[in-house]
């Protein structure tokens, strides 16, 4: 059995930029504290949809994607029911339709699921598949349930980040839209001698009327009267 050091969940999520990253690192720190595993996957569900963010070793991917192909197996058994599933032999496991035969076809006679515990909308399983049968000892399990118990905790973290991320990109892309239509706005008002509401809504009907977005007629509209593209930094004043 390989030595198992603490996972230093926080040192990993400073040292990673993705979600991706984080949980790859899971898998790989996974698979690592079990010498009798091939392949290691971690699964995450929201809105009622499975995907493999993670994984290492190639045995994971094929068998992640036969699961949720028929929408059963081990992994998805433990993320949606939050209960370790441990198959000790795919040759005489009764339970999921053809998937058991399909994984010792594969060469997986044995896997662990570990499920990730349930927070703000998300489930997931750190799920281990192993070449032999009862590969799984005690002292493996132990450590993989820290594991999965420290992942869980820093996978909320690494979710939350990884939305504020995304809502960071957009409001900036906003803004930028924002920015655009300010300046368009500033060209009506000029050109009409006309208030900043009467502009925006001369502008909206323009678009509607073109069946174009309004941040496109904006650009065009900049384009056209300065010869330029629209600047991106904050507008200031309208003339």
């Amino acid at each position: 059995m390989a030595e198992h050091v603490p996972f230093d969940v926080q040192s990993l999520l400073l040292e990673t930029d993705t979600l991706d990253a984080f949980l790859a690192e899971v898998a790989t720190e996974a698979r690592r504290r079990t010498p009798g595993a091939d392949g290691c996957g971690v699964t995450l569900e929201r809105d009622g949809r499975p995907f493999t963010v993670a994984s290492a070793g190639a045995t994971a991917p094929p068998l992640d994607d036969k699961q949720y192909d028929i929408d059963d197996g081990p992994c998805l058994e433990a993320l949606r029911n939050d209960k370790e599933v441990h198959v000790s032999d795919m040759r005489a496991e009764k339970r999921w339709g053809d998937y058991p035969p399909f994984a010792a076809a594969h060469g997986t006679l044995s896997s662990l699921s570990l499920p990730l515990r349930e927070r703000d909308g998300m489930a997931g399983a750190l799920n281990l598949y192993a070449p032999a049968p009862d590969a799984f000892s005690a002292e493996d399990v132990h450590a993989l349930r820290l594991l999965a118990a420290q992942a869980a905790g820093g996978l909320v973290l690494a979710v939350r980040l990884s939305d504020a991320q995304r809502f960071a990109a957009d409001l900036q892309a906003a803004l930028r839209s924002r920015t655009v239509i300010d300046q368009a706005m500033g060209v009506i008002m000029g050109q009409q001698r006309c208030t900043a509401e009467e502009a925006f809504a001369y502008l909206r009907v323009a678009s509607q009327n073109r069946n174009i977005k309004l941040r496109d007629l904006c650009t065009r509209l900049v384009e056209g009267v300065s010869g330029t593209p629209p600047q991106e930094g904050a507008w200031t004043s309208r003339t």
